[in-house]
């Protein structure tokens, strides 16, 4: 019993009745097992069983299910101000510098949109031409949003009795972290376990004037009204961003280096892009920036260099917004104090999400070759809790994610994207599935449907597996977050074909795909119930 003087007494209680079932001849047997796991407990003391370096979504969720299952927590968060001194509360980068905000305002946008469109389903407003949007109202009421989820957060740790530490936190030794606080001072805090959950921050170029530019972290709060704006990358933060920034009103650039959504299916990206061009998005393709300077006038000159025609053009802008990608924030951790290996601004993890170092853990954003996406980091944080805490065997099972790029038409999708598939299975065996289609709320106000459009990439089988679906139009996320649990489910092209549509909608389009790319026929419908 000596394993429990220092344990929990919540967890040793959990234990003593698990193994008092067993009876005596499986006894021996189940220390053997539990103790040579990752799951065990030291007789050294330690102040906290967990530690848990970030206060976003992964690290939340982890020290959350910790608690539950016994464990004394303490969560370490600090965000350090971007080169215009933008910071935020607890929560990370999704509540306050990414999903949330962003979500919110794509919705701006989309209401904007709405209200041009309401005219032609009869409702009367005067001088819609007229309507536009107070940008520092919009801000106000993200930020007064953000601020509550903050509160909230900070009440909701303390409920549960994790301990908020509001310092930057940094490895002294494999069990002891160096907290430093916002008044300069320096506390010590021991673990029997560590995870990091730090997530990441937006990169910047390494050229003249960067420091002129904002990025995310800073457009949700901005206090003023970007004007035009130069979007510099193309991944799915540059397009959010310039979409809900050109249904403001705004007047948006996207510079794009090489491609458009680099790591989603090309086919569906470049109709996200061609769709944003119809709506007003400029994209200057092949091109990178070599110097921002100020203007006298308060608005900044940008020169850029065409990497396909070799030519070096300029144009002014009021804001520059850098979407260049991401870094791991690994340099502040000291993690040369516990040698945990690394690669590529992120840290390396097995598939339990376990570092080389047997009592260090990493999840979230933070570590290499995973989706970057709240959800993931949210369920494999708790599921690392319930390994560590609970003796659960369960991993994080990263296949098959759903996502969204909340453009002006939205694109969402779930598993393999076409050019993978093929790419795993060969040409030969593959079926794409694919038809454009027609929304009823389009009719009316005579919206494009240029670009609704979507597909099933299957396997050429016998029962044709679904390995991907893609979806670009209205709330996409919402269309696909269903299917989600189809294709996890092993969903089949005669399974989806079998499945009554509900109609009127766009989902039920996923039914009625009958064409393939291989037939050549035209994927057009003729009305909205062919």
């Amino acid at each position: 019993m000596s394993y429990f003087l220092c344990w929990n007494s919540k967890v040793a209680l959990k234990v003593v009745n698990s193994v008092t079932s067993m009876g005596a001849a499986n006894t021996n047997r189940f220390w053997s097992r539990y103790m040579s796991g990752r799951a065990k407990k030291l007789v050294h003391q330690y102040e906290y069983d967990l530690i848990v370096l970030g206060g976003g979504s992964g690290g939340l969720a982890c020290a959350k299910e910790a608690v539950v299952n016994g464990a004394k927590v303490a969560c370490l968060d600090y965000v350090i101000p971007t080169p215009i001194g933008t910071k935020w509360g607890i929560g990370g980068t999704c509540v306050n510098v990414g999903c949330i905000p962003k979500k919110l305002m794509h919705q701006a946008a989309l209401l904007g949109e709405s209200i041009h469109e309401a005219e032609s389903y009869g409702w009367e407003i005067p001088d819609s031409q007229k309507i536009k949007p107070d940008w520092g109202k919009l801000v106000q009421s993200v930020q007064n949003h953000i601020k509550s989820v903050n509160w909230v957060t900070r009440v909701d740790l303390r409920d549960k009795n994790v301990e908020y530490v509001n310092g930057l936190g940094s490895f002294v030794d494999p069990h002891t972290i160096s907290a430093k606080l916002k008044n300069g001072s320096e506390r010590l805090l021991t673990g029997q376990n560590i995870v990091i959950a730090v997530g990441g921050r937006p990169r910047y170029p390494e050229i003249p004037g960067a420091d002129l530019g904002i990025t995310s972290d800073d457009l949700f709060s901005l206090d003023h009204a970007p004007g035009k704006t130069l979007v510099v990358g193309a991944g799915y933060i540059g397009l959010e961003c310039a979409g809900f920034l050109n249904g403001l009103g705004y007047d948006a650039t996207v510079m794009v280096r090489s491609i458009v959504l680099r790591g989603f299916d090309q086919q569906m990206a470049n109709i996200v892009a061609d769709a944003m061009v119809e709506r007003g998005i400029k994209f200057l393709h092949k091109t990178i920036p070599k110097v921002v300077c100020r203007n006298g006038n308060g608005r900044y000159l940008v020169k850029y260099y065409n990497t396909e025609t070799d030519v070096e053009s300029s144009d002014e802008f009021d804001t520059v917004l850098w979407a260049i990608g991401r870094k791991g924030l690994v340099n502040e951790l000291n993690l040369s104090n516990v040698n945990v290996e690394t690669k590529a601004d992120k840290i390396i993890v097995n598939n339990a999400e376990e570092t080389n170092v047997p009592n260090i853990y990493a999840v979230g954003d933070i570590i290499h070759g995973r989706p970057e996406l709240t959800p993931v980091a949210i369920h494999a944080g708790r599921l690392l809790a319930r390994r560590i805490f609970a003796g659960s065997t369960q991993i994080m099972d990263y296949t098959d994610v759903a996502t969204t790029v909340f453009s002006p038409l939205e694109y969402a999708c779930v598993g393999m994207a076409e050019e993978d598939a093929i790419r795993q299975h060969g040409e030969d065996n593959i079926e794409v599935f694919h038809g454009f289609y027609k929304p009823t709320e389009f009719f009316v106000p005579q919206k494009s449907v240029r670009y609704c459009y979507l597909k099933a990439v299957a396997l050429r089988s016998d029962d044709q597996k679904v390995l991907g679906l893609h979806y670009i139009g209205p709330v996409a996320g919402e269309v696909i977050q269903g299917f989600a649990a189809a294709v996890k489910s092993g969903l089949t092209m005669k399974i989806l074909l079998n499945t009554v549509g509900i109609h009127p909608t766009t989902a039920e389009e996923f039914t009625r795909l009958s064409i393939t790319k291989r037939s050549g026929l035209d994927p057009t419908p003729a009305t909205c119930c062919s």
